[in-house]
């Protein structure tokens, strides 16, 4: 299997509700931690104690269907495939407080998460809950919108990566997202596509980033006038986009629910993954 060093991808944190949203995230999580050799840590928050640790997705039973490991083989053979994975319940009413002082305690460098875009979801990772935890860590996240399989497959462990887009501005400056674009497409086991970049606006002011020569994979250049989220979305739908990859920062960040930002408003109705840089994310 590759492998990701030069992401400097070494700890990935899932935080689970049980919920299948998570499932799908989980899945995700684990394939990267694989790719990478990384530490799989996965969280559940829970009010009291009688949560069961059967509820916590199956690694060993993922990896088996995945056909990655025998069933027959001890349970030392999870660990031969260069990952190590902890499973923590942390009994707390505040499931941001919770996520946060694990992460204060036990650093990682991405986080993947599942997001209820709908009130009245069942678990408590309902945008409320999972924008806070990204948003307050600072880290690189990947969001699996609820009812969005993703590109890994739960099934059978198999990426489909074949679109991916990539808003663009001035600022924040869209070179990270590009880096982070370039390592999965050489490392992943994935076969060529197209990445877009799309910039809204007047095509003087788009940036001109470094494009990476990436064999069999095509570079989409698109620029369109309107609403910046309206357009965004839509691109994402019409393409259709596997993976949107976006670097945000300052008040249009892509947290900033409070006054409605294109940023917010993507993460809320996008039915595609998204992985999100804060503008200063450094790829080593």
């Amino acid at each position: 299997m590759p492998d990701l060093h030069p992401l400097q991808v070494k700890t990935i944190f899932h935080p689970s509700d049980f919920s299948a949203a998570s499932e799908v995230a989980f899945a995700h999580a684990l394939r990267l931690a694989l790719v990478s050799r990384a530490q799989l840590r996965m969280l559940h928050v829970a009010p009291n104690s009688h949560t069961d640790w059967h509820d916590f997705p199956g690694v060993r039973e993922t990896l088996v269907r995945w056909g990655l490991i025998q069933a027959d083989r001890p349970r030392g053979a999870v660990a031969e495939l260069g990952i190590d994975v902890r499973k923590v319940i942390a009994e707390s009413d505040h499931p941001v407080r919770a996520c946060l002082s694990y992460l204060e305690k036990h650093p990682a460098d991405l986080i993947v998460l599942a997001v209820h875009t709908h009130e009245g979801r069942t678990g408590w990772l309902h945008r409320h809950v999972g924008e806070p935890i990204a948003k307050n860590a600072g880290l690189m996240t990947l969001y699996l919108p609820h009812g969005v399989p993703g590109f890994v497959s739960l099934q059978d462990g198999s990426v489909t990566l074949r679109n991916i887009l990539i808003p663009i501005t001035q600022k924040p400056r869209p070179q990270p997202a590009i880096e982070a674009v370039r390592r999965l497409v050489e490392h992943l086991p994935i076969p060529p596509g197209k990445i877009t970049l799309l910039h809204v606006g007047p095509a003087a002011e788009a940036p001109a980033p470094r494009l990476p020569e990436l064999p069999g994979w095509t570079w989409d250049r698109q620029n369109r006038d309107g609403d910046p989220a309206v357009e965004i979305l839509e691109a994402a739908r019409e393409l259709p986009a596997d993976l949107m990859v976006m670097t945000t920062d300052g008040p249009d960040g892509f947290l900033d629910g409070l006054r409605g930002t294109t940023s917010e408003r993507v993460l809320r109705e996008a039915r595609c993954p998204i992985l999100n840089l804060p503008a200063g994310t450094v790829l080593g």
